[in-house]
């Protein structure tokens, strides 16, 4: 199946303890049906100190799931994703206002 979020999306958080918010997706796992948004999800893992990095209490963002985001439309609001072929080409749109995303 299609993927209908993809890196780079514009996404709000329908459900968790960071609902309402939004961010951008940096990373999806399709296999798992997971996303990792930019500042959403936040965990903090304890990581040792190396020749590079500091080390210490981080904040990393974690993965959660594709069913909890919804993408964004142009007007700001959350919107579910089709398909629609436009000139030979597949392509995904928003349900609310009918642009190519």
């Amino acid at each position: 199946m299609a993927a209908k979020l993809k890196k780079g999306d514009k996404v709000v958080v329908l459900a968790g303890k960071d609902k309402g918010k939004e961010g951008e997706i940096s990373s999806v796992n399709p296999s798992a049906g997971k996303a990792v948004v930019g500042g959403i999800n936040m965990a903090i893992r304890h990581t040792k100190q190396s020749q590079n990095d500091q080390g210490g209490r981080l904040p990393v963002a974690m993965p959660m799931d594709l069913s909890n985001l919804a993408l964004l439309d142009s007007k700001g609001k959350a919107t579910r994703v089709g398909f629609r072929v436009e000139k030979g080409t597949k392509v995904r749109f928003a349900k609310t206002t009918g642009e190519a995303v």
